[in-house]
């Protein structure tokens, strides 16, 4: 397990930045944390890392948004799931997961928590907290299958 600290959202960003050079196509980064911990800037750092052009925002109301990427100059697509507003598990059902979670992408969830028992074996999980305003402990965890 890797733990890290960061004092700004940008020491956060540079943190996903770095994160992003050791993904590969296929990877699930599952994010946990409460409320205004970071994990969407730490998702737009990765994003940042993976070549993502256009503005990345929490699809809050859509549940997924997808951007064109890159790994190691080679396409991409990143799938960046919000899952706050999600109520009922057979919202998520509905979306074809499957499709995302074992494709050839970069697939980034917030709110993972509430999909635990979906989530590939093999996966990046990140647990955020705020330890004040602008600290944040980050601890990754990879499981391997």
């Amino acid at each position: 397990m890797i733990e890290k600290r960061t004092f700004s959202p940008e020491g956060t960003k540079e943190f996903g930045r770095a994160l992003a050079q050791e993904l590969e196509a296929g990877s699930v980064v599952a994010l946990i944390g409460p409320l205004g911990s970071g994990k969407t800037v730490l998702i737009q750092g990765i994003c940042s890392g993976l070549g993502v052009a256009e503005p990345v925002t929490s699809p809050s109301f859509v549940i997924i948004n997808e951007y064109p990427g890159k790994i190691r100059g080679t396409f991409v697509w990143v799938y960046h799931f919000d899952l706050y507003r999600l109520e009922k598990i057979e919202e998520f059902i509905k979306l074809g997961y499957e499709e995302y979670f074992y494709g050839n992408g970069i697939t980034l969830i917030e709110w993972a928590e509430k999909i635990r028992t979906f989530l590939p074996e093999r996966r990046v999980e990140i647990n955020l907290e705020i330890v004040s305003e602008k600290e944040r402990k980050i601890f990754v965890r990879r499981f391997e299958s």
